[in-house]
């Protein structure tokens, strides 16, 4: 077996050999050949691939700041014939979590026409040049590079065959996004790579835009965070949090100011709100997310009382429950099992909200 410094020499070399044959073109990031979704801040931001605008930056704690630099969920596509797809990044480190590998953390996962290719990830140095595929046939493909779920990044350029050409990407089912709040487990935590998060799964199926705002350990409902998701013209909220707070009684004082806000700003858009998920600590007995679900369930009894808005509630349980534990990485984080559980379990409540068909579901 080669040993891991001459393993990844051997794989440098290929991959930078590969790229000097090839004869690539490298197109400079942002161009107007390649669209960018799920980062509805992306026209301020840009070149920065950042899921809050940086004018928000003093309207958040720093951690969410820091948080929001990675831009999990966001997606390139575009169509094009190309015969060779490539693309030059440049991460701040190499990936340095303990519960997530580095395709977890910092890949770039290409998909053709919702199929899983490959990924791109950074190796030598943080700079990584990499390239996809080559010397493939001409055919127009729709593709998507779907962005790292906890590393910033620059998408330095993207690299094509000099003939290649290239169109607008096929058209979402819905003209808005989905949008996604909550904690560690709504950003993707520990998907392997970031096609495998329980959102770019359903918004695969269901063909929709995703945006994602998912903070690890950071999904706390202050009402800043309350407003900027009110200021996004969703086709629906889906709510995730509560398991970020330091106790239930810290929860029962945020979660409903934060709801209010939300429904009032938003009183026609559909809302989902999901319970906690499973942990295995849950096997011993009543904890902490228990008596958290409570809360949940009695804030959005409250809300459909006083006005008749249209939300759903939906039991984590449902999603990820005790019979799925294998589902988690460290007793808490759904690994890709659980994610796709996930996903199973939560699009068929999205499809019916939103009057959608999709791959391979059917409804509970």
């Amino acid at each position: 077996m080669l040993k891991k410094p001459l393993f990844l020499l051997i794989m440098f070399l290929s991959n930078y050999l590969f790229a000097q044959d090839a004869q690539i073109t490298w197109h400079t990031f942002p161009d107007e050949k390649f669209q960018v979704n799920g980062l509805v801040f992306w026209q301020e931001n840009k070149p920065d691939l950042y899921r809050l605008a940086k004018s928000q930056k003093n309207s958040v704690r720093d951690r969410v700041w820091s948080l929001a630099q990675s831009p999990s969920g966001g997606r390139i596509r575009f169509q094009s014939d190309c015969t060779i797809l490539a693309i030059q990044l440049q991460y701040p480190h190499k990936g340095n979590m303990i519960n997530m590998h580095v395709y977890g953390q910092c890949g770039v996962d290409l998909y053709i026409d919702n199929q899983y290719i490959k990924t791109a990830i950074p190796r030598d140095s943080t700079f990584t040049e990499f390239v996809f595929f080559n010397n493939q046939k001409k055919q127009m493909r729709n593709i998507t590079l779907y962005l790292p779920v906890y590393s910033n990044v620059k998408v330095l350029a993207i690299g094509t065959d000099s003939e290649a050409a290239f169109d607008k990407p096929l058209p979402f089912a819905l003209e808005k996004p989905v949008v996604f709040y909550g904690s560690s487990i709504t950003q993707g935590g520990c998907a392997s790579r970031p096609g495998m998060s329980y959102q770019a799964i359903i918004g695969r199926n269901l063909n929709i835009d995703i945006v994602n705002h998912g903070y690890s350990g950071n999904g706390m409902g202050e009402p800043e965070m309350a407003q900027i998701l009110a200021d996004i013209d969703a086709a629906c909220y889906v709510i995730d949090f509560g398991v970020n707070l330091p106790s239930v009684d810290s929860l029962s004082k945020v979660y409903g100011p934060f709801m209010d806000i939300l429904c009032q700003k938003r009183p026609q858009t559909p809302i989902i709100v999901v319970t906690p998920i499973f942990q295995t600590h849950e096997f011993w007995g009543p904890a902490k997310p228990t008596f958290m679900r409570d809360i949940v369930r009695k804030e959005i009894a409250r809300l459909r009382n006083i006005e008749n808005y249209n939300i759903l509630l939906v039991e984590g349980f449902e999603l990820l429950g005790p019979d799925m534990a294998d589902g988690l990485v460290d007793g808490v984080h759904p690994n890709d099992l659980g994610f796709q559980s996930m996903a199973e379990g939560l699009q068929p409540y999205l499809a019916r909200m939103l009057n959608l068909s999709g791959n391979n579901y059917k409804l509970k």
